[in-house]
């Protein structure tokens, strides 16, 4: 709240009553107060000039604002559960109780002349619809809750020596902690992580390798021309270290040399070109530094390997069609991309169809060009299997079928990749008609297919359970007949 906002007073406070049928409704940490606008006299509307000046001082703020009720959280459960039907702007059984407890009643049929200041439109919305009352927030309700947050204490004499801050404090913390609880099954915030980072890894590995070419190239150049790949280069630089360090007469060493470059004849022509290289000769330091530098290239290559196999296996517990469908780098960065699995459930096909080519798609609006095809889903291999005039088609079919596979992996209490299985083969056959002309099957055979063969292995698992039941039964009862075996 801006202390520097001036708001004039004489609209509301006058020498006539100035808060008749007017409430204030605080919710607090510890509970829902409410303040009745009463009547003021006239020494202070001529002493007040602005309400911010009114709600610094007590003495002025307790002649305008009077505790009328207070109704104090039972348990820290309860407080939890209230404050979270007021951030969704919710009027609970138990805040509605306590309204229409302490508020002029309405009868049938007329309109309220009492109104309830809130700090929230929401909240208010569902106070008018819900008690029939009309609910004021504005800037004066700002100024009211302002100073009743200030002086709440007083009012409110059991929440003073620290009270009010505990409650604070202890509700904070379980309003937090609810907000960031997640399913450990589901935890689509641990692949949102996993593929930013998957990412960075990219991005600084090519950085960090081209420097480690650059470095010992000045050593040894003929070596990035017959290694491209920059794993193999880096593990190949740690072998190497300097040219005389090797014998390539020893055959114990050639070996490993070629274990290293997975080619035998490519460690022979390393061996030669270590020969007749013609870089510069290095002092052991700098030869030091250069390994240094090129197993952290090792270390870094290699963990970005074991966090791809992590990313694989949160996606086959979150999203295991999904990742069927498009693959688990796709499927990972359009669930980033829109924020959760949930919300990326909630986005129609024609968005993740263009989800990540935002730019793209606000320069065309603004240019009046052509809007993009394709967004994030242009990496999955069937966008680049698609021929050109086709690419447009497959990839609005496939958003179609990530919408679908999205929305199944969300709200799905069974975790299943079937649905996935049976969508990239619609996408499958949707490319041969494109080159073809062949008809592929209709969706609602293929998910009515589905359908049957997770429904018959459910009712032959109930079937079992059943078996056993009356197994059981028949032994307690071959029992107390008194039959033996």
């Amino acid at each position: 709240m801006c202390f520097s906002r001036r708001v004039d007073t004489t609209a509301f406070i006058q020498k006539k009553k100035m808060g008749k049928g007017r409430f204030v409704l605080y919710e607090s940490a510890a509970g829902y107060g409410l303040f009745e606008l009463v009547e003021s006299g006239d020494d202070v509307g001529i002493m007040l000039s602005t309400v911010q000046e009114s709600v610094l001082d007590l003495g002025l703020f307790s002649k305008i604002c009077k505790l009328k009720s207070f109704l104090p959280f039972t348990s820290a459960a309860t407080a939890l559960q209230n404050i979270n039907d007021v951030s969704e702007g919710i009027l609970n059984d138990d805040l509605k109780d306590f309204l229409e407890l302490n508020l002029p009643k309405v009868k049938e049929g007329k309109k309220s002349k009492y109104s309830v200041m809130v700090g929230d439109p929401k909240m208010g919305n569902a106070i008018s619809e819900g008690l029939g009352m009309t609910a004021e927030c504005d800037d004066t309700s700002a100024e009211f809750l302002r100073g009743i947050r200030v002086h709440f204490q007083t009012y409110v004499k059991q929440l003073s020596d620290g009270n009010i801050e505990r409650a604070q404090l202890g509700l904070g913390h379980a309003y937090s902690r609810s907000k960031v609880k997640f399913n450990v099954n589901r935890a689509d915030n641990m692949i949102i992580q996993a593929i930013c980072l998957l990412d960075q890894l990219d991005k600084d590995l090519n950085t960090f390798a081209m420097r480690t070419k650059e470095w010992y190239g000045w050593h040894f150049p003929e070596l990035a021309e017959l290694l491209k790949d920059n794993f193999l280069y880096a593990q190949t630089c740690l072998f190497l270290k300097g040219r005389g360090s090797i014998d390539f007469d020893n055959e114990t060493q050639m070996k490993e040399l070629a274990a290293i470059c997975m080619d035998e004849d490519l460690a022979a022509k390393i061996a030669q070109a270590s020969r007749t290289s013609m870089g510069m000769d290095l002092a052991p330091i700098d030869l030091i530094n250069i390994s240094s530098f090129a197993e952290r290239v090792v270390e870094l290559t290699k963990y970005r390997a074991e966090l791809s196999t992590y990313l694989s296996s949160r996606m086959d517990a979150v999203a295991p069609n999904l990742k069927t469908l498009i693959g688990d780098t796709v499927g990972a960065r359009l669930i980033s991309h829109a924020g959760s699995l949930i919300n990326l459930a909630k986005c129609p096909a024609s968005t993740v169809q263009i989800l990540g080519a935002e730019k793209a798609l606000f320069r065309a609006l603004k240019t009046r060009g052509n809007t993009p095809k394709y967004g994030l889903i242009f990496h999955s291999s069937f966008i680049g299997r698609a021929s050109a005039k086709n690419k447009g088609r497959i990839s609005r079919y496939l958003a179609n079928k990530c919408s679908i596979a999205s929305r199944i992996d969300a709200f799905s209490e069974n975790a299943t990749t079937q649905y996935g299985e049976m969508m990239k083969a619609q996408v499958d056959e949707r490319l041969r008609f494109y080159d073809t002309g062949e008809a592929p099957r209709k969706n609602i055979d293929c998910m009515k297919e589905v359908s049957d063969s997770l429904g018959k292995g459910k009712r032959k698992r109930e079937d079992s359970d059943d078996e056993k039941k009356k197994k059981k039964k028949k032994k307690k009862k071959k029992k107390k007949d008194g039959v033996s075996f």
